[in-house]
């Protein structure tokens, strides 16, 4: 079993004094499933598992109502062996957005208080604004990735401690051994194309190989397309799918940019927009916005219309790229090609999985191009990307040129395939220390 961020999660939600229903959300084949069925087997009694998917026939429990009595009565009618113990038990339901009404009934066992509830349910599917408003106040929400790096080196058999000591050496501006670069660096090469899926990482730990993953990457892009044929309910499904099947052809661009007629000629922006959404609230993909100008605050500070989609795990990115890009990278590890699309992706994925919003500008006149920016509690922090260790133009004007036009910038961040250092004006630090940079900037 993957150790994950939500076991935590879920220990502090059971011993919290206040304890709402819990929905667990995220896109499809994150572990949400996994992760909850071995919360309640290693803290409950008692387990009552419902998936609406598989067992429809459950959809009828909610026909007397929603009072906690008369569902469970309709529960256990079902099915008479399953057992319901006040305060021992855990109620399961998954797969919620087959049966979202179920939500209704949250407030009444955050009312009756005399069981536990969790719900699980893919965003891909998930009719999210109709069960907010049938259990607004009632529930509490979690949203769940795949694997960010530190889960993965979890996975790997690193604990806290040496993740401990990673970070200090990141507060305390001391390089990394050269044992420590080359290790952590081959282990990030992995995750970059393995990407976060826990089947992906779970085969690829029990085997200690490659073999049969792109395949089962493959067929992971492939159900998403079914998903979206499925659930793209009040969007014009073609529209969501021609977008989703284009992330890569926007990356491969020089400016990574979504460009609306790269999907179809006389195509107009206006006419995806919803479509780019939909893919980005179903978990599916990341967006960036382009910031008007490089300066706080960052919400209602950019251009809705100009923006950037990557792919929100970026071991399905590699995965969908061509048979001659997936030799070159697996067998060469040659990740500075592609335009710098795949460490830009990576970024941006480490970056929303830490809990941040994704922008970045660009302008013509000046000459200027930030691949994202972050903040801290004074400051807004520019953060550039580089594929290869070249120069950084952007990054140098934006915290020294003029102090004036960027009053907001103090410092910056380089991520790159150096070792950890500061210049005076930004900090250097290897990409898989991204992960870090959170809880760095909180210090």
């Amino acid at each position: 079993m993957l150790k994950r961020k939500i076991d935590k999660y879920l220990e502090e939600w059971k011993a919290s004094v206040d304890k709402k229903p819990l929905i667990v959300k995220g896109a499809r084949q994150v572990g949400k499933t996994a992760s909850i069925r071995y919360f309640g087997e290693k803290y409950y009694n008692n387990i009552v598992e419902i998936n609406f998917a598989l067992q429809p026939k459950y959809k009828q429990i909610f026909a007397d109502g929603y009072e906690v009595d008369s569902i469970i009565k309709n529960i256990t009618l079902l099915n008479p062996t399953l057992v319901f113990v006040p305060h021992e038990t855990l109620l399961f339901f998954d797969e919620l957005q087959e049966y979202p009404d179920c939500a209704t009934s949250l407030k009444s066992f955050k009312q009756d208080g005399r069981y536990d509830v969790i719900c699980s349910g893919s965003l891909m599917g998930l009719y999210y604004q109709q069960i907010e408003s049938n259990s607004v106040g009632y529930k509490t929400d979690y949203e769940m990735y795949s694997l960010d790096f530190e889960e993965f080196l979890w996975a790997k058999g690193y604990d806290e401690h040496f993740i401990n000591d990673l970070y200090q050496h990141m507060v305390e501006l001391k390089p990394l051994s050269n044992m420590q670069m080359d290790v952590l660096g081959g282990l990030f090469s992995d995750y970059m194309i393995l990407g976060g899926m826990p089947e992906v990482v779970n085969r690829y730990i029990e085997s200690g190989q490659f073999s049969g993953l792109l395949q089962l990457q493959r067929q992971l892009l492939q159900d998403y397309e079914e998903d979206i044929t499925k659930y793209a309910a009040g969007f014009d499904k073609a529209k969501v799918l021609a977008v989703y099947r284009h992330i890569t052809t926007f990356l491969a661009a020089e400016n990574k940019r979504f460009q609306v007629t790269k999907i179809a000629r006389g195509a107009r922006n206006r006419e995806y927009i919803g479509a780019v959404e939909w893919l980005a609230n179903a978990g599916i993909s990341n967006i960036c916005y382009c910031l008007q100008t490089p300066s706080l605050p960052l919400k209602g500070n950019y251009d809705a219309k100009l923006y950037k989609v990557y792919y929100r795990d970026t071991g399905l990115l590699i995965a969908s790229l061509d048979e001659e890009a997936q030799e070159d990278l697996r067998a060469n590890r040659n990740f500075g090609t592609y335009k710098g699309a795949i460490f830009e992706n990576i970024v941006a994925d480490m970056l929303a999985k830490q809990g941040y919003d994704l922008y970045y500008y660009r302008s013509e006149s000046p000459s200027l191009e930030m691949d994202f920016f972050v903040r801290d509690a004074q400051s807004l922090i520019p953060v550039e990307v580089k594929a290869k260790d070249n120069a950084t133009v952007s990054l140098n004007r934006l915290i020294s040129s003029d102090k004036e036009k960027y009053d907001d910038i103090q410092y910056g961040i380089k991520l790159c395939n150096k070792n950890i250092g500061f210049n005076g004006k930004f900090y250097t630090f290897p990409y898989f220390l991204t992960f870090l940079l959170r809880r760095f900037l909180k210090r």
